[in-house]
């Protein structure tokens, strides 16, 4: 069996209201979730692309977020108006959405420290 091309996570978390760092669930994460299945399915990619769900993905404020892999591009503020175009462009295409783009710098995440020898 052929492994997929790209496998997309959607943070879909939900925090509640009023939380400070916000939550991707109040900024219609389930909707672009189901944008980008039906899109994927639509556009004859179902056994190529993996589109889904996850948990917190850390870039709270930066919501709704996302992650493509394999080449492990972040996506924020994404809305549902933006889906077609991560279709089209990135999934499609292979061509990153620039402008969605969340810059490595502004990741929350830290390089692991050195292996002591």
């Amino acid at each position: 069996m052929a492994k997929f091309q790209r496998h997309v996570f959607v943070c879909t978390r939900d925090r509640g209201e009023g939380h400070p760092r916000g939550c991707c669930a109040s900024k219609g994460a389930a909707d672009i979730v189901s944008a980008l299945k039906s899109g994927v399915a639509a556009r004859g990619l179902r056994r190529v692309v993996r589109a889904q769900e996850s948990g917190c993905l850390d870039q709270c404020a930066k919501g709704v977020t996302m992650v493509v892999y394999p080449e492990g591009t972040w996506y924020g503020a994404v809305t549902a108006a933006d889906v077609d175009e991560i279709l089209d462009s990135h999934l499609g295409q292979g061509q990153v959405v620039e402008r969605l783009v969340i810059p490595d710098d502004q990741l929350t995440g830290i390089h692991p420290p050195e292996a002591s020898p």
